[in-house]
């Protein structure tokens, strides 16, 4: 990816960063790969969609942020200065993440539309004349006239109904058998009616994303899936580098308070490799991964209630990691999913099969 300031251009590759002076340039950015960027500071703090839209790099995520807890979380990111809200309809906590945006707007303090907000197609609403219904559901609860990306949240789709996991008399999920193929041509009919500005994929492999572009007129702009350094995505992330798909990591710290987690699970905010470098530049274990990441092009949108960790993991922008620091937490790859899916192995669209 290529940023530039008035006087480099800054090529933000896989592992490093380099600056060359080219000499004279109109305009502020430039592209390669489908994907350009913005430049600004010691790296870009936005990434630049191919539908124009600057996307922050740093965002907040709500999933797991219970009722009671998410409106303030919310306040006080945009406080901060968080201009990146994502948010999902099965979250169930949109309504008061919405009263938290009402609140912010009405005060004059950020306007709308200088904070870029996510939604996601829920699982019970792949039929495409069902997918406006869950749009204009979240749109309702975050009390918006439009969302800037709409993402379909899983490849497979559950039967539709009133329950988000439907179950069978044994337990098990009901699936449907729409296939994302059939949900996309509604995703792009959002776009053409103003819902949203963007639409996307979340949690689709490589395989999945090619069927989509093969059939898309509208393009998806944004993949969202789990990333960090024991799963680090390095191949599909240059998969959707060369189709001009940005990609955000959810997840992004290793989701330490996922309701699964195990006793013997890594713990990667604990991994003794990152102390060093945290320590050379005097921030936290938790810092050097989101730095890591966005460094790296991708969008990062961890998940915290709790105020100083929001100040903590937006302050990322002021140091930059050395190529050798960048290749070391590379090495961390193991691959570990924090969210496997293990539900859902089973079912012919689960993505994770693939190795990418």
């Amino acid at each position: 990816m290529l940023f530039s300031d008035r006087s480099n251009f800054w090529i933000i590759q896989e592992r490093r960063i380099l600056r060359f002076s080219p000499g004279p340039i109109s305009g502020t950015q430039r592209t390669i790969s489908g994907i350009n960027a913005e430049y600004g500071g010691v790296m870009a703090k936005s990434i630049t969609l191919k539908t124009g839209q600057l996307m922050p790099l740093l965002g907040l995520g709500t999933w797991k942020s219970k009722p009671g807890e998410v409106a303030a979380a919310v306040k006080t990111a945009l406080e901060l200065g968080y201009r990146n809200i994502d948010c999902a309809y099965v979250y169930g906590n949109e309504k008061e993440i919405g009263a938290a945006l009402k609140e912010v707007f009405d005060s004059g303090k950020v306007k709308r539309e200088e904070v870029f907000i996510t939604s996601k197609l829920w699982n019970t609403f792949h039929n495409k004349e069902l997918v406006r219904k869950n749009i204009e559901s979240s749109l309702s609860n975050l009390g918006l006239k439009y969302l800037d990306l709409y993402l379909i949240h899983w490849p497979h789709a559950f039967k539709p109904g009133t329950e988000n996991f439907p179950k069978k008399e044994d337990g098990s999920i009901d699936y449907s058998d729409v296939h994302f193929l059939e949900t996309w041509p509604a995703m792009e009919e959002l776009v053409k009616e103003g819902l949203t500005k963007a639409i996307g994929l979340s949690n689709f492999n490589s395989k999945q994303i090619e069927q989509v572009l093969n059939i898309a007129k509208v393009q998806p702009s944004v993949l969202q899936v789990e990333c960090h350094p024991y799963l680090n995505q390095k191949k599909l992330v240059d998969f959707a580098a060369s189709k001009g798909i940005v990609v955000t990591a959810y997840s992004p710290l290793g989701s330490a308070d996922r309701p699964w987690a195990k006793p013997e699970d890594p713990s990667l905010l604990d991994d003794p490799k990152i102390a060093p470098i945290a320590k050379k530049h005097n921030k936290s274990n938790a810092q050097v991964i989101l730095r890591w990441l966005v460094q790296r092009g991708i969008v990062a949108i961890p998940k915290s209630v709790n105020p100083e960790r929001l100040k903590a993991n937006i302050d990322i922008f002021d140091f930059e990691l050395d190529e050798s620091e960048m290749d070391v937490i590379y090495t961390f790859n193991k691959p570990w999913r924090a969210c496997p899916l293990d539900r859902d192995r089973e079912h012919p669209l689960y993505p994770f099969k693939e190795e990418f």
